[in-house]
């Protein structure tokens, strides 16, 4: 399967009953996939007349209990910043895919990550956060999708899946289940709006008009971002043990990182790699569990498809205390091995 096609029988397993979209390159494998098979397992398809009326139907159609979806790139990703604000200020769980392309404006198709500060610091107006999750690989792709619904339904908030248009349009073997996982998630929320015959109101909103309720409101929110940092944090390290150099890339990079630290330990470079899976919460513990296994300071390379976006929280994360140094290239341009190896001989 491409990943695009992974991320939506993914999407359709792990329980999606709605779907909104609108085509954009290079993404459509995603919206054409859902709009072939979401119909065959009874669930909801539409091609919205736009990428801000697909988001906008995703925020009505959670509202009401689904398990809702919408996918898009870059330029369509921001159409859709507005919707997303309103629905993590209703606290409703949403799963949004970005596969990345090049930018900024219309830019180009190919692959890029260059709406990570985009993804990861919300996006629209307010102080808010999307849970921020990022595959490397079209069976991690379709794995996700499970822990994307998941975690949305969990904290009631909006899970980001960021993928680029390298991982989206490649194709690898993937291992699906067995066949009976495609029902729908029967899963029961008080919170959703479904009638109030038998019940009291429940009421979805974003609005606070009174004195000091939006304060306790984004108190609120903040108290749920802590449980979120201090419980999802997810990555995969390699190496690390007793690494003098760490690389760290998510993502498509991640997997060109990974080759470059088998070629470095091959000449007997001690080289190890930290592959964030959340992009927010950031995986932070990440590199204070990387510290005590040295016993020392390693140096960290952040390898990019921009111009220094991640690096921040690279730094954020080792709080001054190592030599952080940044490998990026976008607009298409994809760091190679070799600008890695380079790369690291220069810091050795």
């Amino acid at each position: 399967m491409s990943g695009n096609e992974a991320i939506a029988e993914g999407a359709i397993r792990a329980g999606c009953c709605f779907y909104a979209g609108y085509p954009i390159t290079p993404q459509n494998e995603l919206i054409g996939y859902m709009s072939v098979h979401m119909p065959e397992n009874k669930r909801i398809f539409i091609q919205a007349e736009s990428e801000i009326a697909a988001i906008n139907m995703v925020f009505g159609a959670s509202a009401a209990g689904s398990r809702a979806m919408t996918s898009s790139s870059s330029p369509g990703i921001s159409l859709k910043q507005e919707g997303i604000s309103y629905i993590a200020g209703a606290q409703l769980p949403a799963v949004i895919v970005n596969i990345m392309r090049a930018g900024p404006g219309l830019g180009n198709i190919w692959p890029a990550q260059s709406d990570y500060f985009q993804a990861t610091r919300g996006g629209g107006n307010g102080e808010y956060r999307c849970i921020v999750l990022a595959p490397s690989s079209v069976q991690e792709s379709f794995d996700m999708m499970f822990s994307a619904f998941n975690l949305a339904d969990k904290y009631r908030n909006p899970v980001i899946v960021l993928g680029d248009g390298m991982l989206g349009q490649m194709m690898e073997p993937v291992w699906l289940p067995v066949a009976g996982c495609r029902l729908p998630v029967a899963v029961k929320k008080p919170w959703a709006l479904t009638g109030c015959k038998e019940r009291e109101q429940n009421i979805v909103k974003s609005f606070y008009m009174h004195e000091g309720d939006l304060e306790k409101f984004n108190l609120l929110l903040q108290k749920k971002y802590a449980q979120i940092m201090d419980s999802e944090q997810r990555y995969e390290e390699i190496d690390t043990k007793d690494a003098k150099i760490i690389l760290v890339a998510y993502g498509s990079m991640a997997r060109i990182a990974k080759s470059a630290v088998k070629s470095l330990r091959a000449k007997g470079i001690k080289t190890g790699l930290i592959r964030p899976i959340t992009l927010w919460p950031f995986p932070v513990k990440a590199f204070q569990q990387a510290n005590r296994q040295t016993g020392e300071q390693a140096n960290y390379l952040s390898i990019e498809m921009s111009y220094g976006q991640m690096v921040e929280d690279v730094r954020l994360a080792v709080c001054g205390k190592a030599r952080v140094e940044f490998l990026g290239r976008s607009g298409g341009g994809v760091p190679t091995e070799e600008e890695i190896i380079k790369k690291v001989n220069s810091i050795k």
